[in-house]
């Protein structure tokens, strides 16, 4: 029986290979991970994490942002996903709700207390919530209901009582408090 030969690859050790420069663009950091946007600098970035990345947990409210459901943190700050263009996010971290829970899975004590309470109507707005509350409890401790007021999310459900409760459990979890 033959063996078939192998072909021998061609010599390349003269070729004029020359590496290509890496693409310009937008370097960031999205949940604990690097990205380089190298499309147009004025999208938003809501559309980025939605369309791009797949990370569909931040939701559209309006074109002006202001309803809380495009929420994000960048760089610990709570902002509107929608109103911030790729290219001034450039060397910043930004988490979206799905970078709350711990890489191994567990829930955030925000989540966690979001199901306890069943602070979750239609879900719509809820990570908006999560994401607003995060950066409350970072800056405050122990939020009152006045600083819980001043939080820009809105709910058509109707769930803001079992979301106050959410965010004060978490906030006393989180104090080492039981709750």
């Amino acid at each position: 029986m033959a063996h078939a030969q192998v072909p021998v690859p061609p010599d390349i050790s003269n070729s004029k290979i020359v590496q290509e420069k890496a693409r310009e663009g937008v370097d960031l950091e999205i949940n604990g991970k690097r990205f380089r946007h190298t499309g147009d600098e004025q999208m938003p970035l809501l559309w980025y994490l939605r369309d791009v990345l797949q990370l569909t947990g931040t939701k559209y409210g309006s074109a002006h942002g202001g309803d809380g459901t495009d929420l994000v943190l960048v760089n610990g700050k709570a902002v509107s996903a929608i109103t911030v263009p790729m290219k001034d996010l450039a060397d910043k971290m930004v988490i979206t709700v799905e970078g709350l829970a711990s890489t191994d899975g567990k829930l955030h004590p925000l989540q966690q207390a979001f199901i306890d309470e069943d602070a979750i109507g239609c879900g719509y707005c809820t990570p908006g919530w999560l994401i607003a509350a995060k950066e409350l409890i970072d800056r405050k401790r122990d939020p009152s209901d006045a600083d819980i007021d001043q939080l820009p999310n809105l709910c058509r459900c109707g769930c803001q009582t079992r979301v106050r409760r959410a965010i004060m459990r978490a906030a006393a979890a989180l104090n080492g408090g039981r709750v």
